[in-house]
């Protein structure tokens, strides 16, 4: 059965370069990213061809300064980026989002000179991030990391194992939390770390339910050592660094899961519109058609959530709320539509002869990432009652 042709989705963007730049992402993705996308997450590929394309057209560094490199793109357009490149392949969208996130505590709280050495490779000259908070048994209880940094003269020695770290053992840096002082939030701090240190190592990725392209790996530090110089931030300021960067990032996994959904819809409507049965389209039958309807409407709600996430930080307002619902509703979202969208192909749908079985492989680590939603449910309820009273 051949895929009826979808229509871009309607957006209003604040500028014409912005809409020059997504129609440039349109075309990147449909010519270079989804021809090969089921291919190559089937066989567990990581496109870095991809990425160095999307280095060398400037969008690995929309949301920052362009004196070292970045777009200057709000974030009200770098997301619908986002949400264009993960209709296409998850594996891209989140990988540049992760790319995003890795860059934040050195666009952000780096040293006029740290930004200077060090962002235009990592904005726009090829290099890849990965952010690496996350361990063993620190996941959603960040603050209790154990990864330690102890100073030796004028340098660091870092020793710990990160996890669930994406691309991890394929980042050329990694944007490092470690312990430098007491127990709690206030004892961590954010290092550059090269993904050539010597004492660093990656081990074997982690076998998922979908996203197989994308290589999520423990990473060890085995008495790795780099110079102050690559510490960012204050001593102890590393957790708020941590925090603030996640509530930018939750927007960014908030944009993917709607461009997943998206993909799914596209599909179910194409397939719904050609799959015949006694003697009609089964887009005709009226169950399907409110189904339809249904996963159009809550896609559109999505969108409309993270984008106003979006415009309130592009304001400097803050956004920690809306970002955590933004994540929530839009992941939440992604789940039911792919599901949605495989009960629409039927038993075509739990075939990889369709992509509709991979997006609702795909969409179910997008509520686990970057704080699960039962955290976002936390943090939302804290902005609206307070902090929990035990």
């Amino acid at each position: 059965m051949s895929d009826r042709e979808t229509q871009p989705v309607e957006r209003q963007l604040p500028t014409d370069e912005a809409r020059d730049l997504l129609a440039l992402v349109r075309d990147i993705a449909q010519r270079e990213i989804a021809p090969k996308a089921a291919e190559e997450e089937d066989a567990g590929r990581f496109p870095r061809e991809v990425f160095t394309l999307l280095s060398e057209a400037g969008l690995l560094g929309l949301p920052y300064d362009p004196e070292h490199g970045g777009g200057e793109q709000p974030y009200e357009v770098y997301l619908q980026v986002l949400e264009e490149l993960a209709a296409a392949r998850l594996t891209v969208g989140l990988g540049v989002s992760v790319h995003t996130l890795a860059s934040y505590a050195l666009a952000t709280h780096g040293t006029k000179q740290q930004q200077v050495e060090h962002l235009p490779a990592m904005l726009g000259g090829g290099l890849l991030g990965a952010y690496c908070l996350s361990e063993p048994s620190s996941g959603s209880d960040a603050a209790s990391l154990r990864t330690r940094a102890v100073r030796d003269g004028d340098d660091w020695v870092l020793s710990g194992t990160k996890a669930w770290i994406t691309h991890g053992g394929i980042a050329d840096f990694y944007t490092v939390m470690a312990r430098t002082g007491a127990d709690g939030p206030r004892g961590i701090t954010a290092f550059l770390v090269p993904g050539d240190a010597e004492g660093l190592s990656a081990a074997a990725p982690e076998k998922k339910m979908g996203l197989k392209g994308s290589p999520t790996a423990q990473i060890h530090l085995d008495g790795v050592r780099v110079a102050d110089d690559r510490r960012i931030g204050e001593e102890g300021q590393g957790f708020g660094i941590a925090l603030s960067a996640l509530d930018s990032g939750r927007l960014g996994i908030a944009a993917c899961a709607i461009g997943v959904a998206q993909a799914a819809l596209d599909q179910a409507v194409s397939y719904a519109t050609e799959r015949r049965q006694f003697g009609h389209p089964i887009a005709d039958f009226q169950g399907l058609r409110f189904l339809l309807a249904d996963m159009a409407t809550q896609i559109e709600a999505g969108r409309a959530l993270y984008l106003a996430a979006a415009r309130l930080k592009d304001a400097g307002r803050p956004f920690a709320k809306q970002a955590a619902m933004a994540k929530l509703h839009c992941t939440d979202t992604a789940m039911r539509v792919t599901t949605d969208a495989v009960q629409v192909l039927g038993g075509y749908g739990y075939t990889a002869d369709f992509p509709a079985e991979r997006y609702m492989r795909e969409a179910k680590v997008l509520q686990i990432v970057e704080g699960t939603n039962q955290i976002q449910r936390m943090v939302i309820a804290r902005h609206l009652a307070g902090p929990e009273s035990r």
